[in-house]
């Protein structure tokens, strides 16, 4: 900032005078020349030298006008949440009647944003102004950012009620209703549930969700008092399934209540009025006695009631089966392989499930399976509400596939139907999921909005990183209404962790930084907000545990820059974060600030310390070897290699005895792809000398957990450009321990077999098995012991086949070195006098009638790495023979 205009400031500063008859004369003009003198400063970058003055100025001179103003102003640029200055002056001018000025200065707070305080004196500046009609788009404004205002918001009811705008009406009684319900004040709800009553009376599922939270703040007597409004509105409209729902859940808060029990019995009457025997199984389920618990007596007159004639039940053996009559205690059930079957009513109770006639199970059984098959490939959401609604309104994707795979769709199909299927039950309104699981599927009878079902999926997850990104994606949402109940109650949520901690975790972080990140998009959620960043991270156990456990990349990301910004000593935190962070951001602030000297005295830590920054080193040798910072740390390219080995070493242990197995195969597959897949090895074993490759190998060697044929490959590269090089130590093991070499050819012939099995083999003995139960008695039905016996052995073959295709590692014919015996050779030997030929390749290409030998059998495994003219011993039944190599060749693949 210019010397120039900082003297100009501070001569104005000096030169103001504080009367009220000054502040008489002051206009709108005035603060619009401050303005000027804002922007310059801003221009100029000089905003913190302007603030600084300010505030020392304010601090002998409190009621200064323009201090007041310039420091307010930047303090709001900056979105600093003591906006002390701006509502001290504000004050002032109300105070004095200045009106104009006053509405001036209001508007520009809100010029950043919205502002409560603002907004609240801008309504008073329309009322002495006589401005009426915009009081209500203030209002508005202010309903949206004080959540806890609820008169404006019923006022703002009534106004577009007089307007004849129900939509309008209907959105702010709705507000006013869930805030009247927060401040306890029951006349006020009472009131507006009824005018909401008259206005949507079909909105259930709001009534229902508002009935909870008044039960939970309130109490739950009125709770049942208002939904004995809802009741008496949904049997006035005939809405009778609705109407036994709401006398089910008033009975649950009082059991007792003889008028509701009295209600339900009228409305079952009137739902079955054409059941022949609904006043039979109203007697027999003592259903109007009020000795008996109503609860029990609703459910077994339910039971009774789904028999009747032409209604479907399901038997365990049986099958599907349709009721052919009921007369008395007798019901006779048509089931496909047992027709007229009869049962006594008690026991057909206890044995049979009613079905709907819409069930999954009732349309497989009465349908054609290519008429149901082609609806359910095409029609995802009629397919979806018909399963789900069959098990109870809720079902998961499993118990989904369950009855669709392979009974109508092939597994095959339902690859990509359950691709759209997931989709549609993401996106449709039809669809919602339990509040009790995140993974079980509802339909709706009335649509859901997406705010709705967001704040359904918030309430249903049990992960705190599942909810923090579900309130994201509310957020994030194009109009996303935050002054909503639904966005209040989840923001709420992460509120409560920062209320006095006693101790910060992974979650009291996270909320911190999620609810200071919503701040900075909607600065009017800023009151909420009273710890601070530094506080918060001094407050810190384990700065690398923590980090660790913020499960969410956003957050992460944010907590480092937090640190930057916040922490004066953060290059350090940020060098002892790295090994655990392994974050790009922190390499590239601490490169772009210069602190080169601290990144290579990390950089060798991590190396010379492998054991505790295993995956660091690989992260820095991914990533980072090519920078000037990491050549100059001085590690040699072997060392380099040699400490990748050793890390490979050092995890292969660690999976062996169970030790964070996960995060090892992790850090295992990234170096063996480094060494052996990326050639890094094979690279440097060209350019290197002996006693390099010596040294290099004998730590190679020493990994016995790596794959010989690994070992082996490496052994012909250097071969290959040393043909007598000598290997001291151990010939290797010719176990292949963690693969098994296989030709192209026979890979895919093992995959053809699986999908055999799996796509043929299995869906036809699934039907095998149906059909044996549907003969009933299983202890002497040899049909079902015969397609178990099936399944089983098909189970089996399916794991040996998936395990050993999991182990293959197809061979590579352009490795085979023809100086050594190998995989994909055929070598001759010299036994006396006869000649033999053998071929070498692998246990599934094995055939030993042929002379074609596993690389893993006894025989094939002496023969690996001889060369011409070598002899050796085998023995045979305990006989020793004598051979000599004669000659190797290439098998042609």
């Amino acid at each position: 900032m210019s010397e120039a205009l900082l003297k100009n400031v501070q001569e104005m500063l000096n030169g103001e005078k504080w009367t009220r008859a000054t502040l008489s004369n002051y206009s709108t003009g005035q603060f619009k020349e401050l303005d000027l003198i804002l922007k310059e400063a801003q221009e100029a970058r000089g905003y913190d030298d302007l603030k600084k003055n300010c505030d020392e100025h304010l601090v002998h001179t409190k009621n200064s006008i323009i201090a007041l103003y310039l420091s307010g102003m930047v303090a709001l640029s900056r979105q600093i949440i003591d906006d002390a200055a701006l509502i001290n002056l504000v004050t002032i001018f109300v105070d004095n009647h200045k009106w104009s000025i006053v509405r001036y200065l209001c508007e520009r707070i809100l010029d950043y944003g919205e502002s409560k305080f603002a907004l609240r004196t801008l309504v008073d500046c329309y009322k002495n102004e006589n401005q009426e009609e915009a009081i209500y788009g203030i209002w508005e404004r202010l309903v949206k950012v004080d959540l806890e205002e609820a008169d404006i918001a019923k006022a703002l009811g009534e106004y577009f009620e007089a307007q004849g705008n129900t939509e309008n009406a209907v959105d702010y009684y709705k507000k006013a209703l869930h805030r009247y319900i927060n401040k306890q004040l029951f006349t006020n709800v009472k009131e507006i549930w009824e005018k909401l009553l008259g206005y949507c009376p079909e909105d259930i599922d709001f009534f229902l969700h508002v009935e909870k939270k008044i039960a939970r703040n309130i109490s739950e007597d009125k709770a049942v008092l208002l939904l004995q409004d809802v009741y008496t509105s949904c049997k006035k409209r005939g809405d009778i399934n609705t109407a036994i729902s709401l006398l089910k859940l008033i009975l649950q808060y009082d059991e007792r209540d003889n008028q509701a029990r009295k209600e339900i019995v009228d409305c079952f009457r009137k739902k079955y009025a054409q059941h022949s025997q609904l006043e039979e199984y109203i007697r027999i389920s003592n259903l109007s006695q009020h000795w008996r618990n109503v609860h029990e007596a609703i459910t077994d007159f339910e039971k009774h009631i789904a028999f009747d004639k032409g209604n479907f039940v399901y038997h365990r053996t049986w099958g599907v089966g349709r009721i052919a009559s009921v007369k008395g205690d007798e019901i006779v059930i048509d089931f496909a392989k047992k027709r007229e079957h009869g049962m006594s009513l008690k026991m057909a109770i206890n044995a049979l499930q009613t079905l709907s006639k819409n069930h999954i199970w009732v349309l497989k059984a009465t349908q054609k399976k290519e008429k149901l098959h082609e609806r359910i490939k095409n029609d995802f959401a009629w397919a979806l509400k018909t399963v789900i609604k069959s098990f109870d309104n809720a079902c998961d994707i499993k118990r989904i596939k369950a009855e669709l795979v392979p009974s109508v769709l092939s597994l095959g199909e339902w690859t990509n139907w359950s691709a759209k299927a997931r989709e549609i039950l993401k996106t449709d309104p039809s669809f919602g999921v339990s509040p009790e699981n995140i993974d079980v599927y509802t339909v709706r009878e009335r649509p859901i909005s997406i705010e709705e079902k967001l704040f359904n999926e918030f309430k249903a997850e049990r992960n705190f990183f599942d909810r923090v990104e579900t309130l994201r994606n509310y957020a994030a949402q194009k109009n996303a209404e935050l002054d909503s109940e639904y966005f209040t109650e989840m923001f709420a949520y992460f509120v409560g962790y920062l209320r006095s901690p006693s101790q910060v975790n992974e979650q009291v972080l996270a909320s911190y930084l999620l609810v200071k990140d919503l701040i900075g998009q909607y600065p009017h959620l800023g009151t909420v907000l009273s710890l601070n960043f530094l506080d918060i991270f001094n407050a810190i156990e384990d700065i690398p545990a923590l980090f660790s456990n913020l499960k969410d990349t956003k957050l992460k990301d944010a907590f480092l820059h937090h640190i930057k910004l916040f922490v004066p000593q953060w290059v350090n935190e940020y060098i002892h974060l790295f090994p655990y962070a392994l974050s790009n951001s922190i390499i590239v602030n601490l490169d772009k600030e210069g602190y080169e000297a601290k990144l290579i005295a990390m950089t060798m830590n991590c190396f010379e310390n492998y054991r505790d920054y295993k995956e660091a080193v690989v992260w820095l040798f991914k990533n980072s070897k090519e920078t000037n910072w990491f050549k100059k740390a001085g590690i040699s390219e072997e060392k380099q290699l040699i400490t990748l080995i050793h890390v490979l070493d050092i995890t292969y242990r660690d999976i062996e005895n169970h030790r964070d197995t996960s995060e090892n195969r992790k850090i295992n597959k990234q170096v063996y792809t480094l060494l052996f897949k990326e050639g890094l090895l094979n690279a440097f074993i060209d350019t290197a000398d002996t006693d390099t490759i010596i040294r290099l190998y004998s730590f190679i060697n020493d990994v016995k957990d790596l794959d010989p044929t690994d070992k082996f490959k490496l052994r012909s590269r250097i071969l290959d450009r040393y043909p007598t090089f000598k290997f001291f130590g151990d010939v290797e093991k010719t176990v292949v321990t963690r693969g098994l070499m296989v030709t192209s050819a026979m890979y895919e012939e093992k995959q053809r077999q699986l999908a055999h099995i799996m796509d043929v083999e299995v869906p036809a003995n699934s039907k095998e098995i149906a059909f044996a139960l549907s003969l009933g008695d299983l202890r002497e039905n040899a049909e079902y012991k015969a397609a178990k016996e099936k399944q089983e052995l098909l189970n089996a073959t399916v794991a040996k086949l998936k395990d050993e295709i999991e182990r293959a590692q197809l061979f590579d014919p352009s490795t085979i070195n023809p100086n050594r015996v190998s995989f994909g050779t055929k070598v001759t030997l010299i036994n006396g006098d006869k000649k033999e030929e053998y071929t070498i390749l692998g246990p599934w290409e094995s055939d030993p009638e042929n002379k074609v030998i596993s690389y893993l059998s006894p025989f094939g495994g002496t023969l690996l790495n001889k060369s011409p003219g070598e002899q050796f011993d085998f023995s045979i039944h305990d006989e020793k023979v004598s051979y000599r190599v004669e000659s190797i060749a290439v098998v042609p693949f």
